[in-house]
């Protein structure tokens, strides 16, 4: 089992990290909270979660803080939850928002979330009420530091989360021309984005 891995960032984008130790380079599905943390570094300490499809093929999970990982950990120990969807919940919503709507039962919120349905927002509030630990009174902000990237950026983790691609670009224009994203902030427009798919 692996913990974490520290080493220098190979590649980076909004969806996956390529860390690269001791001449291996492994590559983590990331969230939108982690690639944020990452963005102005060249070596890291990833902290990895692995999630198995089936025995033969695993799915590795990076996250820059414990903190994340183990609110990952509890989202995946839902039925019906998986990683990429539990990602996408990271990615959608900050740590905050997930723990509030689950202490205070509000569906609408984890079913505004792509993917998450609702009797699957039931059974992760029946699930995990009262059960967030250090998340139950909420972690620091999942919107961190603000940085230079362009649309082309949002889209292609758009794509990469599974998108169609006119649509990911009509949502992106719709977050910048109605809600007045700013472009230059490639997270908050990922997440307008999201809202408008």
């Amino acid at each position: 089992m692996i913990n974490y891995i520290n080493g220098q960032i190979a590649e980076l984008n909004p969806t996956q990290v390529v860390i690269e130790s001791n001449g291996v380079g492994y590559g983590l599905l990331i969230s939108l909270h982690t690639y944020s943390q990452l963005q102005s570094k060249t070596t890291a300490k990833v902290h990895v979660e692995s999630v198995y499809i089936r025995d033969d093929n695993p799915k590795y999970y990076g996250f820059a803080e414990t903190d994340e990982r183990e609110l990952f950990r509890k989202l995946v120990s839902v039925s019906g939850v998986g990683g990429n969807s539990a990602l996408l919940m990271l990615s959608s919503l900050s740590s905050i928002e997930i723990a509030g709507a689950i202490n205070t039962a509000n569906v609408a919120l984890l079913k505004s979330v792509k993917g998450i349905g609702e009797k699957t927002a039931q059974r992760i509030v029946v699930d995990l009420k009262g059960k967030m630990g250090k998340h139950e009174g909420g972690i620091s902000q999942i919107l961190g530091s603000t940085y230079n990237k362009n649309k082309d950026e949002a889209l292609m983790a758009l794509v990469t989360l599974g998108f169609q691609k006119m649509a990911a670009e009509k949502a992106i224009e719709k977050a910048i021309k109605q809600q007045g994203v700013s472009a230059e902030n490639v997270e908050q427009l990922i997440k307008s984005a999201l809202k408008n798919m």
